[in-house]
Order: C-alpha cells, then sequence, then structure tokens
C-alpha cells in the first residue's frame, strides 16, 4: 500500500486540508446566515451560488490549468478560496454572499482538476482503480471531519472563518513543495448530452434528481437541523452521520450493482432513500432522527454513483470524460435549483418540508425507473463497470475507475447481457413483454453472455 500511495501523498494531504476547510464553510455559512437572520429563501440562494460556480467551472479550469500550470492554478484558486472565506465575515449582506460563493465555487472545482488530473497523471494505469477508492476515502473522510470543527466556537464568531482560510491555505504547502512533473492537461471532452439522453435516459433522470436531491442536503440540512434547535455541534454531527453513513453503506450497494441488474438495484435504492426520507419528521426523538439520515445517506449517496456505472456500461473508454462532464453538468444543474426550492417551501412551509421535499424528488425518479427498467440502453460491450463511491469532483476523476486490462475488454466483439441482468430483452430492448415489468428477485440474477452484432456508435444506440 506505501508503494501504491508514497508517489501521491502530496497531493492525499493536499485533497484532506482542502476538503477540511471546503466541508466546514459550506456548513458554517447557512448556520451564519440563519443567525444573521437571512430568510430560508436568501440561504437556498447563497447555497445554489456555489453549485452554479461549481458547474460553470467545469468548463474553465482547463484553460486556467493549461494557460498557467498545475501548480500557479492551484495556488491562484486556493488564494481565491481562502480569501473569499474571510471575505464572508467581513462583509455580512446575503447578496455579497451570492457573489463570493458563485467564485468560490468557481475556483474549488479548478482545485478539484488540479488534483485528479495529477492522480491520473502519477497513477500507474493498473493502479488507477485502487487510487480512486483511496481518494474517494480521503474525500468523504475529510468532509464528515470537517463538521467536527464546528464545535471549536459559535458560527457568530470570527474563528471557524479563519480556520477554513487556514486549512485552504496549508493545502497549498504540499502541492508547491513536490518535485514531480506536471501532467498535460487534457482538452476540454465535446459535449453529448443530446445523445446521452437518446440512449441513457434513466442515467441522464438519476443524474438530475439526485443533484435536486443531495443539493437540497448540502445547503439546506444545516438550517433544517439549527430550525429544529439544534446546536451547531449538533448540526455538524448530524451532517457527520450523514456522510459516514454514504462512505460506509454506498459500497456495498454498489458491488451488488455490478453483480446484478443496476437499473433494477438503482430502482430499490431510490425508493428506499424516498422513503426514509419521508419518515424523517415522525422521528420520536434526536437519536431516531440520526439513524434515519444515517440509514438515508448511504442510499442516496449511492445514487448518482449508481447512474454514472451504468452509464460507464454502455461507453466506450474514449467517450467516458465527455460523458461524465455531461453528467457532472446535468448533477450540478439540480444541484444549484435545489436549495432555491427547499428554502422557498421551508420558509412556506416549516423546516419538516425539506425531508418531504427530498422525498417527493426521489418518489419521482423512483417512478421514472420503474416506468424506464425495460427501455433502459443495451449493455453494449458485454462487461459492466465496476461501482465505485463518489462525491462531486472533476469529470477527470472517472478516468482513475479504468485499469490497463479494461481497454483489451472493451476492444471484445460487442456482447449483451441476458434478460436477467437487461431485464427482459437486455439493456437495450424497448421489450414490452409482461416479464420486464417484475420486480421480483429473479431479475436479481447473475448475468449470462451471449454474442451479438458488432458494436455500435452512440448515435446507433440511442433508442426512442
Amino acid at each position: 500500500m506505501w508503494t501504491l500511495l508514497h508517489p501521491i501523498r502530496s497531493l492525499l494531504w493536499s485533497v484532506a486540508l482542502l476538503l477540511l476547510g471546503n466541508g466546514l464553510i459550506n456548513t458554517l455559512l447557512t448556520l451564519r446566515g440563519t443567525d444573521e437572520g437571512f430568510s430560508s429563501t436568501v440561504v437556498g440562494l447563497i447555497m445554489s451560488a456555489y453549485f452554479i460556480g461549481f458547474t460553470c467551472g467545469t468548463w474553465v479550469s482547463g484553460r486556467l490549468i493549461r494557460r498557467v500550470g498545475h501548480i500557479r492554478a492551484f495556488a491562484f484558486c486556493a488564494a481565491l478560496c481562502a480569501s473569499g472565506a474571510l471575505l464572508h465575515i467581513i462583509f455580512v449582506d446575503p447578496w455579497v454572499w451570492v457573489v463570493l460563493r458563485f467564485f468560490y465555487g468557481l475556483a474549488f472545482v479548478t482545485l478539484m482538476t488540479v488534483v485528479e488530473s495529477w492522480l491520473n497523471g502519477q497513477a500507474a494505469s493498473h493502479q488507477r482503480g485502487r487510487i480512486f477508492a483511496v481518494y474517494m476515502l480521503v474525500n468523504l473522510g475529510a468532509i464528515a471531519a470537517a463538521q467536527q470543527i464546528l464545535r471549536l466556537d459559535t458560527p457568530g464568531g470570527f474563528l471557524l472563518f479563519a480556520v477554513t482560510a487556514i486549512l485552504i491555505s496549508w493545502a497549498l504547502l504540499p502541492i508547491t513543495l513536490t518535485r514531480r512533473q506536471q501532467p498535460a492537461v487534457p482538452e476540454t471532452a465535446t459535449s453529448s448530452l443530446k445523445a446521452l439522453i437518446g440512449f441513457a435516459p434513466l442515467a441522464v433522470a438519476a443524474s438530475v434528481l439526485s443533484g435536486l436531491a443531495m443539493g437540497a442536503f448540502w445547503g439546506m440540512a444545516p438550517l433544517y437541523a439549527r430550525q429544529l434547535g439544534w446546536s451547531a455541534g449538533d448540526v455538524g454531527m448530524l451532517m457527520s452521520v450523514t456522510i459516514l453513513g454514504g462512505a460506509l453503506l454506498q459500497l456495498p450497494i454498489g458491488r451488488f450493482s455490478d453483480k446484478h441488474d443496476r437499473a433494477q438495484v438503482m430502482t430499490w435504492v431510490v425508493v428506499a432513500a424516498a422513503a426514509l426520507a419521508a419518515l424523517m419528521p415522525f422521528a420520536p426523538n434526536q437519536t431516531a432522527l440520526l439513524g434515519l439520515f444515517f440509514l438515508w445517506g448511504g442510499a442516496s449517496f449511492a445514487i448518482y454513483p449508481l447512474a454514472v456505472a451504468q452509464l460507464i456500461d454502455q461507453l466506450r473508454p474514449e467517450e467516458v470524460v465527455s460523458a461524465s462532464t455531461d453528467m457532472l453538468v446535468t448533477q450540478g444543474a439540480g444541484s444549484a435549483l435545489a436549495p432555491i426550492l427547499a428554502g422557498a417551501l421551508m420558509g412556506a412551509l416549516g423546516p419538516q418540508a425539506l425531508p418531504l421535499y427530498i422525498a417527493a424528488v426521489l418518489a419521482l425518479l423512483g417512478v421514472y425507473a420503474l416506468f424506464r427498467r425495460r427501455h433502459v440502453s443495451a449493455l453494449v460491450y458485454g462487461h459492466p463497470a465496476h461501482f465505485e463511491p463518489m462525491t462531486q469532483t472533476s469529470p477527470l476523476a472517472l478516468e482513475m475507475m479504468y485499469d490497463d486490462a479494461q481497454p483489451d475488454l472493451f476492444d471484445e466483439p460487442f456482447n449483451d447481457v441476458d434478460d436477467h441482468r437487461s431485464g427482459a430483452g437486455g439493456r437495450g430492448a424497448d421489450s414490452d413483454d409482461d416479464d420486464s415489468d417484475d420486480l421480483g428477485s429473479a431479475a436479481f440474477a447473475k448475468p449470462g453472455v451471449d454474442e451479438v452484432p458488432p458494436r455500435p456508435s452512440p448515435s446507433a444506440r440511442r433508442h426512442e
């Protein structure tokens, strides 16, 4: 393991420090805005600005890195994020915060692009899958740990904002001291969203609607807990418990989906997440609510990675970065809209509108997933992708999901799976057989493989 991590230890330290600072400021601003008397709608708008900036940054980050290099781009954006954290406490005004959050999101996605492109460049191809798993472990662990820093001071003080700026500034130290060669930055991938909607509508819908649910959680859950009368430390515990649930439970869910009908697994996961959210307003005490959030985190955090894995099942290796960019954009669009919608509902109906909103969004996705099960596109290359836990990242993160063996597998003749793996007639079959609607345990049988004609292009894979 040390041999694997030694070349990237500086990057992992930078990631951990960055996400400690970012995880802290995201929750802190919601709490401080609430204490300043900002309405739920205004808090939602502030939180949305970050996701808008993050999404827009997916197009800007590569150009900046190509222009000035990885280290300079990282230093430039880290300075923006650290100073932005301090400017929030100097200018306590909601509209100033909206602007600051937009540029913070823009800079932060560039920081993640630098790190992830460097990880890709440093790792041998056969090690990228393991490195991706370690990277996600550091990612989720740092965000969960950041919530406990809230116990150091009240949100109304200066200390927590200063700690955020310090952590982001410290993230510069391992990166700027490295002597390793900077990797090349790939060109921005051409959008294929229209094609994705055509042949993988369920994956795209899951991306958008999971963004609508998760964006509401990240932006408004601290406000929800605060309105229930919880202390800042208790709010941090709620966030940490949910993130830990996502970190611990999504991997076994994903590994199960690797061996069974992924669309059906995702359907049941979405239904479970919706049911758990619907139960939250009826939790008898704080401990029970924390338990529900832990289980909800395990289910809901798995939805977007399941959608990505299902999409990769249907792609050539050279299509992955382009498709992942489009998936990030669609999820970012949902995440950007979510805090505004949830904030408006909470302002009108009270704090319990948040879990009910999340339940409604996930229930909508569950209904659509049931409807689309027999229309999901074919697993065109006969070798499914491996599920990997994910959070919101840059498009380059998905390159780490491939090892050196997979391109050879993708060069095999086009294969389809039997009707157990694909839900009657293969993933691409728009079959109207009644059996395709059967959600019983038989559909969870291990897939088989049969030869079929050579693989088509993305446009040829489109199903109406």
